[in-house]
């Protein structure tokens, strides 16, 4: 059985507030856990010490026995200083402009290069 350490969403409509819990990866988001080990707010402040806590006893324990965190998961336990924080992937080349608004963009560039130099 493998482990996930994330979140389950509750609150009212546009009024969210998020448990983190450890589950099996199988179950759904706001299904079935294992052990409730803490909770976030995104409503307070980012200052606000209550936004974000854990019991971080029972994290280190379900961390030693194999239970992966999920991203968000990981990023909050990189600020506490119980993890790595995750590596942000590349971006696909869908970000970037069409070849022909390249060729556009390095002649202007080649243009004022010359221009430059006369």
């Amino acid at each position: 059985m493998s482990l996930k350490i994330r979140m389950t969403r509750g609150g009212a409509k546009k009024r969210p507030f998020y448990r983190i819990v450890v589950a099996d990866s199988r179950s759904p988001r706001d299904g079935r856990f294992i052990e409730h080990v803490g909770s976030y707010d995104p409503m307070l402040p980012r200052e606000n010490p209550n936004r974000v806590k854990f019991e971080v006893e029972r994290i280190k324990h379900w961390i030693g026995v194999g239970a992966l965190p999920s991203d968000r998961v990981a990023r909050f336990l990189a600020e506490v200083g119980l993890g790595e924080k995750p590596k942000i992937p590349t971006q696909t080349k869908k970000n970037m402009p069409r070849k022909k608004a390249q060729e556009r963009m390095k002649a202007a560039a080649e243009a004022a290069k010359a221009a430059a130099k006369e």
